[in-house]
């Protein structure tokens, strides 16, 4: 494989006037103080040995700390991100409850160059979004699933 790849799972759902899919603010320092461009679609790298959907299943137990949902996996296609690396991304329809999502832990050398090594969350919190909020907040590369998610939807 060339290049970094990442794999994740887009939930959505349809409680009322609006489409709402589930995503969350990226945690660690660098993110603490953004909101815009600063969310993510629950995603992670996966390498050569693992298939991109069982990835994408994996990081968002991970991510999340709860399993994937049930329900048929809609392909939303692959997008290259500014730094180069291609995420996979499949839409499943369910219902997440965000006050019960644990996240997983990252650790990292913060502040750099302090030798100090402390744990962050991987997403510090999670949120259903309209897809018009949803576009404000995620990071730049991923918008283009939204968009997917809507024409694949209204097909």
């Amino acid at each position: 494989m060339t290049g970094r790849r990442s794999a994740g799972l887009l939930l959505f759902r349809n409680p009322g006037p609006a489409l709402e899919v589930l995503i969350g603010h990226m945690g660690g320092p660098f993110w603490a103080g953004r909101d815009h461009a600063a969310w993510s679609i629950p995603k992670g790298e996966y390498g050569d040995d693992e298939q991109p959907l069982a990835a994408a299943e994996r990081e968002f137990e991970e991510e999340l700390g709860r399993p994937a949902p049930a329900g048929p996996r809609l392909p939303l296609g692959e997008a290259r991100q500014s730094g180069g690396k291609v995420v996979t991304v499949w839409a499943v329809e369910a219902d997440l409850d965000p006050d019960t999502v644990v996240p997983g832990t990252f650790r990292m050398e913060w502040p750099r160059g302090s030798g100090h090594v402390q744990e962050f969350p991987e997403l510090d919190r999670v949120a259903w979004l309209a897809l018009d909020r949803a576009d404000e907040k995620l990071v730049t590369g991923q918008r283009v699933f939204l968009e997917r998610l809507a024409a694949l939807l209204a097909a």
